[in-house]
């Protein structure tokens, strides 16, 4: 399972933009053929940090290094950033994590919609290294 959390940082700042973190992903993504990975969540979300530890640590965060560049959206106390929650096709609803892909030109290509990652703590490490290595993008550039 994931580890647990002893410390929590502040993964989402509150003056952050998260249009812009977004558009400047997007545009570095492009650069290294990586996906985009949004994380909607909160400071006051464990499972957020738990799944956020996980995604920088051991094989998945091998993965996500290589593949991937992680933008955190926050929602608040539910109420913020909205929009973003719906331009990018998922919901809110069911809890926080939701896990948001985008390919280079920042269309969606995968969004837990049923609460996938809401219970990022009982998460199995095999799970999270499969559902990275389905979504990375198939070619990855090595410098």
């Amino acid at each position: 399972m994931l580890k647990p959390v002893t410390v929590k940082t502040d993964l989402y700042p509150a003056n952050t933009d998260a249009r812009k973190e977004i558009d400047d992903a997007l545009k570095a993504a492009a650069a290294d053929n990586k996906r985009v990975m949004l994380m909607f969540g909160g400071n006051w979300c464990y499972d957020c940090h738990v799944l956020d530890q996980a995604l920088h640590e051991g094989q998945a965060g091998q993965i996500v290094k290589d593949g991937f560049l992680i933008v955190h959206v926050d929602i608040g106390e539910g109420n913020k950033n909205l929009d973003l929650v719906t331009k990018y096709e998922t919901t809110i609803d069911f809890g926080v994590p939701t896990v948001v892909l985008l390919n280079v030109s920042g269309r969606v290509i995968y969004s837990s919609t049923k609460g996938e990652f809401e219970a990022a703590r009982k998460m199995m490490k095999k799970d999270l290294v499969a559902f990275l290595n389905e979504w990375k993008s198939a070619v990855v550039h090595h410098p």
